[in-house]
């Protein structure tokens, strides 16, 4: 999948592991967005980060254009390398993560339960859910 977008919901940042260089953007399911399951977006091997704390309207998650990367690298000092592994994150362009390629899950769960990406449950999951890669 060369995109992930999930429009019209609110997402928030949930988990960041400095020591394991691990980011978590979270949407739970809401009455306001009349949604009925969780989605979690994974960046693992994070080397940078421009984020927001919330982003209201949803996430559109795809690499970033040669135009971007190079006003990325620009002002951020990135090396010429970090182009594949750059990512936009939100519909309006201004949010990015250098990463290693973003995955996804979906799937209806409760507030209280566990991140679809916790390491201690059990994988396949015994619930039915979506899951992906972008890149």
């Amino acid at each position: 999948m060369s995109e992930f977008v999930r429009e019209g919901r609110l997402f928030r940042v949930v988990s960041f592991a400095a020591s394991h260089r691990q980011l978590i953007l979270r949407s739970d399911d809401t009455l306001i967005d009349e949604t009925d399951t969780r989605v979690e977006v994974f960046f693992g091997h994070v080397e940078l980060m421009f984020l927001k704390p919330i982003y209201e309207e949803g996430l559109r998650i795809r690499r970033a254009s040669e135009t971007e990367f190079a006003d990325l690298r620009e002002r951020h000092d990135l090396a010429e390398g970090d182009a594949s592994y750059t990512w936009m994150i939100d519909p309006a362009d201004r949010s990015f993560v250098v990463s290693g390629a973003p995955s996804w899950r979906e799937a209806a769960r409760e507030f209280e339960d566990p991140s679809l990406f916790d390491i201690r449950q059990p994988w396949p999951p015994d619930f039915p859910m979506e899951s992906g890669t972008v890149g």
